[in-house]
């Protein structure tokens, strides 16, 4: 049966595919787009996707070069935390996002209960993502799906979500025309790719469809139950501004290091805004810019936010946002942070990588691999080992 459908799958989509560049600008490992987008209609065919939903779907699919390009200027990660959160944690969005929940106040109440998911947390993704529902996107979906999964970068993940999207197709949720977004292949008021829409949508509003797209109620409560099959802990906090004595052991702030909140306080951390409570709780001391920046504590919910998105800058604005709708005051600026430039990180993760530490991608972002490179280099040179790469780190490689 499953040869039948991939042979049926190949005659259909042959008949459907508009002529492209058969070399294309770019990397890929295929020559020619059409081919190639064949065998991913064989593909569909072999997991069940209905020829209706195959002719439909990659029949709206192109190539597009300037995806690519997009795909590979990207840099908003490079930027430092207090750079993004001022930039995204905007006044407008933190006065807006009480009304926001008073306004779905019923909706939430639902989600909560459902998920264990507070509407903080929804509503700080749900404005970074898209203003809360303003701002989705407009750009083909299909095509974007298909020309990232055409190009070298990432093309297993980018295949997977072009079948996920065929997948949503065939469900009856939505069809080729209603799949607009953002170039990178998201859809929706808080932009799943399509392999979440897929497996955690929720027809919350009852139509009998998912659409992430128009439905809020659809699009929130699908949030929440992506966050709560990643593991959301139901009534814990996420994220806690935090000061830190200045003769702290700089090596302890590490996501890697989690201990009861009673040895935080042990130890001289307190909180800001509100006190910080002396129990078993256990959370990680977090510095995105380093001893002079911002501090924060992060229980085990910030760990779930990563799973969001992995970015540290990213997942700690997200979360900050979602402490400022909760009642927390504006970040503390802290000292004199002399950050890194995205070109001078990555002329600092090439000069340790040529020493042998894992760096990971010499691209210009402070990720794990980088942090943890940092450390050890601090740690060796006898300087504060708070794994935030600084130009006094860079001056002294």
């Amino acid at each position: 049966m499953v040869f039948g459908k991939c042979i049926g799958a190949v005659t259909v989509v042959a008949g459907l595919i508009a002529v492209s560049p058969a070399h294309a600008a770019g990397c890929h490992k295929e020559r020619d787009f059409n081919s190639w987008l064949k065998g991913v209609g064989n593909e569909a065919a072999a997991a069940g996707i209905s020829q209706n939903a195959i002719q439909a779907g990659l029949g709206a699919a192109r190539f597009d070069q300037s995806i690519v390009d997009k795909d590979r200027s990207q840099g908003v990660f490079a930027q430092t935390f207090l750079q993004f959160s001022d930039r995204m944690v905007e006044k407008y969005r933190v006065n807006q996002a009480p009304g926001q929940i008073r306004k779905h106040g019923k909706t939430f109440q639902r989600i909560e209960q459902q998920f264990g998911v507070p509407a903080e947390i929804i509503v700080a993704f749900w404005g970074l993502e898209t203003d809360f529902g303003a701002v989705i996107g407009d750009g083909p979906t299909l095509t974007a799906l298909a020309t990232l999964a055409y190009d070298c970068r990432r093309p297993e993940l980018f295949r997977e979500q072009l079948i996920a999207a065929l997948k949503i197709i065939d469900r009856g949720d939505l069809t080729p025309a209603q799949m607009r977004g953002p170039w990178a292949g998201e859809m929706g008021q808080l932009q799943f790719l399509p392999s979440h829409y897929y497996d955690y949508g929720v027809d919350f509003d009852g139509n009998g469809r998912v659409d992430l797209l128009k439905s809020s109620a659809d699009a929130l409560a699908s949030a929440a139950k992506f966050l709560s099959a990643l593991g959301w802990r139901r009534g814990e906090p996420w994220l806690q501004e935090v000061k830190v004595p200045k003769d702290f052991p700089w090596e302890m702030a590490d996501l890697r290091f989690r201990f009861p909140r009673s040895e935080w306080v042990a130890a001289g951390v307190t909180g800001v805004g509100k006190k910080l409570p002396n129990d078993g709780l256990e959370a990680a001391l977090v510095l995105p810019m380093g001893r002079n920046g911002p501090a924060f504590l992060a229980y085990p919910n910030f760990y779930i936010l990563l799973e969001w998105n992995s970015s540290l800058v990213y997942a700690t604005s997200a979360a900050y946002f979602a402490t400022r709708i909760d009642g927390a005051p504006r970040v503390s600026r802290g000292g004199t942070i002399n950050s890194l430039s995205a070109k001078e990180v990555a002329r600092l993760q090439t000069i340790l990588a040529k020493r042998g530490y894992d760096v990971g991608k010499v691209d210009g972002i402070i990720g794990e691999k980088t942090r943890a490179a940092v450390k050890e280099v601090q740690l060796k040179l006898g300087m504060p080992a708070d794994s935030y790469p600084t130009k006094e780190l860079l001056a002294k490689l």
